[in-house]
């Protein structure tokens, strides 16, 4: 069976909105199997996914990830439900907690409980794609007026995955969600951690792979290897020193707090430079690959041998037909 790839939209920094659509078709045609929308302090995942919702037939769309408190699950609901309609049944929701430093100081909402948060934001969400009159007592939102969604849903359930890093956390998404999408989980770990993640839903009564996980590790096919592998250690100094507290112990529980300790060192110099020069070759490898076709292959091949269904590759190809043919060659 042919792997099942994912690609990315960014969330900061201009838009060719043309050049998007024109992407989004591309992946389209050359079968990609869904396109993720990310959203932080840019501009939001929803608008760019009604675009390719119009302007795509196959691939699946989602979020990757918004968070659970800067809009109510109902406004999600709303969102979710009139991208699936525009769409014809494409949408994926992918839904994560983010951090203290995001909610607080850019969306100014006071950050927590997440965790009952999350679980509540899944079951109204659920509640109202199904059409189930809205009567829910949680410990956050009590709505009892029965309010219902005033247009027929698409379908009556949009899978939903769950960005998680913490045990609790994952243990809320095997229960409840139909998909993990996980982060800063280094390779070497992957076939573990998914393990784990799977024990957990069979754990809650659930079919282990009845619930989808994402490759942990990025991989990024480019003719400049370098260029990509710079990039990426400054993805990876900036989450580990700048987004709060998550992503840095995450890291430094995967045996990288040498790296990390040297990181935020670099951040409070304020010389990011050496933040990213922080990031060991170690850490690197074992956090992403940028490479040719043929490597990406056989990462791909690793990564399904560590249980992950679905596998997210960057491809810097400029022109269509370089970009179709490296997903043909990814996908035999």
């Amino acid at each position: 069976m042919a792997p099942k790839l994912t690609i990315g939209i960014g969330w900061e920094g201009n838009v060719d909105w043309r050049g998007l659509i024109d992407r989004g078709k591309l992946a389209d045609e050359a079968g990609i199997h869904a396109i993720w929308m990310a959203e932080a302090w840019g501009r939001d995942a929803f608008t760019p996914l009604a675009l390719l919702a119009e302007h795509t037939k196959r691939v699946l769309l989602g979020t990757n990830i918004v968070n659970i408190y800067s809009r109510t699950p109902a406004a999600l609901a709303q969102h979710f439900g009139t991208l699936d309609g525009l769409s014809d049944g494409r949408m994926l929701i992918g839904l994560g907690t983010s951090g203290p430093n995001v909610i607080e100081h850019f969306h100014g909402i006071r950050f927590g409980p997440a965790l009952r948060r999350l679980e509540e934001y899944i079951d109204i969400m659920n509640l109202l794609m199904e059409g189930t009159p809205l009567k829910y007592d949680g410990k956050l939102f009590k709505l009892q007026r029965g309010f219902t969604l005033r247009f027929e849903t698409r379908r009556k359930h949009i899978p939903i995955f769950v960005g998680a890093i913490k045990k609790k956390s994952l243990e809320v998404s095997a229960r409840k969600a139909d998909g993990w999408l996980p982060a800063m989980v280094p390779g070497s770990q992957m076939k573990a951690s998914i393990a784990e993640f799977r024990a957990m839903a069979q754990a809650a009564g659930r079919d282990p792979k009845s619930v989808q996980v994402s490759a942990s590790v990025p991989i990024v096919i480019t003719d400049q290897p370098q260029r990509a592998r710079d990039a990426h250690a400054g993805f990876l100094a900036f989450y580990a020193g700048r987004m709060g507290t998550f992503y840095a112990e995450q890291l430094t529980r995967f045996g990288f707090g040498d790296e990390v300790m040297k990181i935020k060192q670099g951040w409070d110099a304020r010389d990011p430079k050496a933040a990213a020069a922080a990031v060991s070759r170690r850490m690197l490898d074992d956090m992403c690959y940028c490479g040719g076709v043929e490597g990406a292959r056989e990462r791909i091949a690793a990564h399904e041998e560590a249980g992950a269904d679905l596998h997210r590759v960057d491809i810097a190809a400029a022109d269509g037909a370089t970009f179709k043919k490296a997903v043909a060659a990814l996908l035999k």
